[in-house]
């Protein structure tokens, strides 16, 4: 596992350096600063609501693609027994830091690092109830070999719950290259940023002034939609590279001819994520 882990870290700096992917752990690592415990409450009704569920003890939980933790850290203390992995070593150090802060010690949460790319990896994890993958799957380059994978992971009878970038045509086409040039190194950022952060400022004023709410509400809210934050989703929007879509229609197929029936779904007509819970028959 050691060896494996040089080769992730590794493999992952290149893509860095080479402005093939973004450094989505350190937006998470800034992140961590601002949680608290309504956050970590909202994350835990998230998961409640889409699994239908009250709790998760007895349950297991495999996290992938952990980013902040903070999943993790919510289906632990709803009463899972947690496995959590990602690619990022930044984002694996997130997890870490969580579960020091929460659950040091804690033998029923274990952490590793790893890519939803590798086969022989997943395998070696077992097969677990529920099998989580939120906004990761179309950011590895690879997404529908990642959508294959982590089938292997969900035991029979167990729950998929994932949420992939809804499929925009032209829309997603034009943000796949804003993204490209955001991980451009320091000019490209300082591009797409100087246009994208006080556009969307100005538009979301015009919005909130000609409802008549106040202007700073929808960012003092922003953490009821699974406990997240504006900002840094802001970041992880514009940066978030490598990029790939699909509409709802085609995920519910894929999953459908590999004996997975749909049990949930948040869907939206525009950029964003559709989120699916599937069962494994």
């Amino acid at each position: 596992m050691a060896q494996q882990n040089t080769e992730i870290v590794k493999t992952f700096r290149e893509e860095i350096e080479s402005g093939e992917r973004f450094e989505f752990g350190n937006n998470w690592l800034a992140f961590l600063e601002t949680l608290d415990d309504e956050r970590i409450l909202v994350a835990e009704k998230s998961l409640k609501q889409m699994l239908e569920t009250d709790n998760l003890i007895g349950k297991t939980f495999l996290d992938i693609g952990n980013g902040s933790g903070l999943f993790s850290l919510a289906a632990r203390r709803l009463g899972a027994k947690v496995f959590s992995f990602d690619f990022d070593d930044s984002s694996f150090a997130c997890v870490k830091e969580l579960k020091s802060r929460y659950f040091a010690g804690d033998e029923d949460w274990q952490i590793t690092q790893g890519s939803v790319l590798d086969r022989d990896f997943l395998s070696s994890l077992g097969q677990f109830d529920i099998v989580y993958s939120w906004g990761v799957l179309h950011h590895t380059g690879e997404m529908w070999k990642a959508l294959d994978n982590v089938t292997m992971c969900v035991k029979d009878g167990g729950s998929l719950f994932i949420a992939i970038y809804n499929d925009e045509g032209t829309q997603s086409k034009i943000w796949h290259r804003i993204k490209r040039v955001y991980n451009q190194g320091f000019l490209g950022r300082l591009l797409v940023k100087s246009v994208f952060y006080p556009l969307y400022v100005t538009v979301f004023l015009l919005i909130d002034l000609l409802k008549l709410q106040s202007p700073t509400k929808r960012y003092s809210e922003y953490k009821k939609r699974r406990g997240m934050s504006m900002v840094t989703d802001w970041k992880d929007w514009l940066g978030g590279y490598p990029f790939e879509v699909a509409t709802s229609a085609a995920i519910f197929d894929f999953y459908k001819s590999r004996g997975f029936a749909l049990t949930n779904l948040i869907s939206t007509n525009r950029l964003g994520c559709n989120e699916f819970v599937f069962k494994k028959l």
